[in-house]
């Protein structure tokens, strides 16, 4: 069987594609993707045979190539960082067609921090974009924020199942009725980003009650403290 690459094309634009990805793909023979990750290297696709795919017809799509691909070069090309919020399809590509390399990316989460400067050692990431229960996630989101870290965390859009939405909107109602005061949390909501689209929101996290963000959304709750080397300076000395 040909070479099965996983890639992460970053956040949304092209200059955020990684040398080592805009190669892989140049090589390739095959490439199935979203709609949006596939936009996002749409320069690199002469010549490919190409496949769109939704949620629904990506397990067919996967497939079918597979007795198909022979000696050719596929490539399954992700929004962002291929190892974050994306293990379910990664494990699903592992059984179907065994030995498929793994190319990082540039997440979202890592541009969100670098423009929040909300440092990445200092918080916890928290991804509910997975179709699995995120009960314990809200926990883990809870717990984080009690111990006093920032959090960068990507929402889970699911508009057509109210019970497993859960966008800013409801993640700020979620946090409020678990006796978080809202209105003195800081919060930033980032869309598209990288992308001419690119929206930021700044403010408290009881102002995201009832405003709509899109699928494309980051959200970094601020508790970050400046703490420089200059706090530790009795370390340097002998």
């Amino acid at each position: 069987m040909g070479k099965v690459y996983a890639v992460g094309v970053g956040p949304g634009s092209p200059k955020y594609v990684t040398e080592i990805v805009k190669e892989i793909v140049q090589n390739s023979h095959v490439v199935i993707g979203y709609k949006y990750t596939l936009k996002t290297i749409e320069h690199l696709l002469q010549g490919k045979e190409v496949v769109e795919v939704t949620m629904n017809n990506q397990e067919e799509s996967y497939q079918q190539i597979f007795p198909e691909l022979g000696d050719r070069t596929l490539v399954i090309p992700f929004t962002g960082d291929v190892n974050f919020s994306e293990s379910e399809v990664v494990d699903r590509l592992i059984e179907i067609f065994g030995d498929v390399e793994i190319v990082p990316g540039i997440s979202s989460i890592q541009v969100a921090a670098a423009k929040s400067k909300v440092p990445l050692d200092k918080s916890k990431v928290i991804t509910m974009h997975v179709t699995t229960p995120i009960e314990e996630k809200k926990l883990e989101l809870q717990k984080a924020l009690i111990d006093g870290f920032s959090v960068i965390l990507v929402p889970r859009p699911w508009p057509k199942q109210p019970d497993k939405h859960f966008m800013p909107s409801e993640i700020a109602e979620y946090l409020r009725k678990n006796g978080f005061d809202t209105k003195n949390m800081k919060v930033h909501v980032f869309e598209a980003l990288t992308t001419e689209n690119e929206t930021w929101f700044v403010g408290k996290v009881s102002e995201l009650e009832g405003r709509k963000f899109s699928d494309l959304s980051v959200m970094v709750f601020d508790q970050a403290v400046l703490d420089s080397y200059m706090n530790y300076k009795w370390q340097w000395k002998n």
